[in-house]
């Protein structure tokens, strides 16, 4: 890989993050990114939406959310979702997304980031803890909530 860097999910990138692949059994813990273009629609002031690109080639997407007046703590500035393309996982391309949404949240004076996640064989919650996020508490659906302190 050469030097990795962030654009804005764009009209022009969005249809490459949609066709991102996953490995199987991944299937189950991620929902289609289009969800997530729909919420910067209608939240547009707080959604933070990124893709990761490899040259010219997008290989990941992130969704953040700035939200200080969410009535939940771990709604506030979260991690909603993050996408990275199966032939790109496991070389840091998840570490450079999420630490540039640390570093986001940072230049806005946030103290907490929080992520919800599934656990399961196949899920995220390795990835998760890797990062540094640790298990806070649990949603009403079952999920981890994790939360990074900044």
């Amino acid at each position: 890989m050469s030097a990795l860097r962030l654009e804005e999910l764009s009209a022009a990138t969005i249809v490459a993050v949609n066709a991102l692949g996953l490995k199987p059994g991944q299937e189950q813990f991620i929902t289609p990114v289009s969800y997530a273009a729909a919420a910067a629609v209608i939240r547009p002031h707080t959604a933070w939406q990124r893709v990761v690109l490899d040259d010219d080639r997008v290989i990941g997407f992130i969704h953040g959310n700035f939200d200080p007046e969410a009535p939940q703590e771990e709604f506030r500035a979260a991690l909603w979702r993050i996408n990275v393309d199966a032939d790109a996982q496991g070389k840091g391309v998840g570490t450079f997304a999420v630490n540039a949404l640390i570093e986001e949240a940072r230049q806005r004076g946030v103290g907490r980031l929080t992520v919800l996640w599934e656990r399961g064989e196949e899920g995220p919650e390795e990835f998760f803890l890797h990062i540094g996020f640790t298990p806070i508490g649990e949603s009403p659906y079952g999920e981890v909530i994790g939360a990074i302190d900044l």
